[in-house]
């Protein structure tokens, strides 16, 4: 299968684009770099672009024939979103509409959702369950919220089949490290 990893010169989503490679899928990564590391991208191709360039969105779709998506493209920081909210509603709720309407457009029905446990603001209780009530305190998982809103919207009226992942904090280290670190150097 041909998967779209938005975001996928990151961490979370280079590890994704690595994983997918082994199951025999092919990782297309789109990332526009900002945040990404190219010397991520090793098991697929890279199109450099951004969510918010709906032709370049769409020549990827085309060029590489997609067949699902995992979206993790998004700005992440919670301090940042409260000084600059704006950037991150254009980034993360528009830039997940474009891609929404891509795939739709290109027949891909099939989306995995890099949401987060920010969209719970402060929980009701714990440990949080799935079900408990999405009140962000912020902009950052505001716009997660309002992202998983629309994913679900077009599920159900487009059909798509969708899942959001809600995880907290990713953190750890690959047994080979000389790719995620960026040299050539083994780390014992």
């Amino acid at each position: 299968m041909r998967v779209l990893v938005t975001g996928g010169a990151g961490y979370i989503g280079s590890h994704t684009a690595k994983a997918l490679a082994a199951a025999g899928h092919l990782p297309v990564v789109l990332d526009n770099l900002e945040r990404g590391h190219r010397w991520a991208v090793r098991w697929g191709p890279l199109v450099e672009a951004d969510l918010a360039n709906r032709v370049a969105l769409a020549r990827a779709f085309d060029e590489h024939q997609i067949e699902a998506v995992i979206h993790f493209a998004a700005y992440a920081y919670v301090g940042e979103s409260m000084s600059h909210p704006g950037r991150y509603f254009r980034n993360n709720v528009v830039g997940a509409l474009n891609l929404l309407d891509a795939m739709r457009e290109h027949g891909v029905r099939q989306i995995v959702f890099s949401s987060s446990c920010a969209t719970y603001g402060d929980p009701a209780a714990v440990p949080i369950a799935e079900d408990l009530p999405q009140a962000p305190v912020n902009p950052y998982g505001e716009s997660k919220l309002i992202a998983e809103r629309m994913i679900g919207w077009y599920a159900r009226v487009h059909g798509l089949a969708a899942t959001s992942l809600r995880y907290f904090n990713a953190a750890g280290r690959t047994p080979t490290a000389s790719w995620a670190s960026g040299t050539s150097r083994r780390r014992t």
